[in-house]
């Protein structure tokens, strides 16, 4: 008998993820994935041209972002955001471009931090933990 398990590696920051290509990004949320290891927020960013170009950040565990206040009713598509991070190491940006959300800031001003700590990421300052 044969058994088929999918699973999902979780990885350092570094291994993804450059941290010296930092983005902040102005978009609309058009999908969020709240699955384990790491939550993905889907965005639709219009360029200077009047093109969509879709970007997926990846965040903390859904446990993380529920805790620090990003929940399902936050977090809905159609919301404008601004996204600061980091962009993939694969800079290709096909079939959409792929970064490490580290916070999320809405048209009220609230900036909430979407990452996670202690996998290597930069210390930004984003992470409210980390400290001086």
């Amino acid at each position: 008998m044969a058994v088929s398990i999918n699973t999902h590696g979780h990885h350092a920051f570094s291994s993804e993820f450059d941290a010296d290509r930092p983005f902040e990004l102005r978009g609309t949320i058009t999908k969020i994935e709240w699955i384990n290891p790491h939550s993905w927020v889907h965005v639709a960013v219009v360029l200077d041209d009047g093109s969509i170009q879709p970007w997926m950040m990846e965040g903390g565990t859904p446990n993380t972002l529920l805790r620090g206040g990003l929940t399902r009713k936050v977090l809905q598509p159609g919301t404008e955001i601004i996204v600061r991070g980091y962009q993939s190491k694969d800079p290709d940006c096909e079939p959409m471009c792929r970064g490490s959300g580290r916070d999320i800031t809405f048209a009220d001003g609230r900036r909430i931090f979407m990452g996670s700590s202690g996998t290597g990421a930069p210390r930004d300052g984003a992470d409210p933990r980390e400290g001086n």
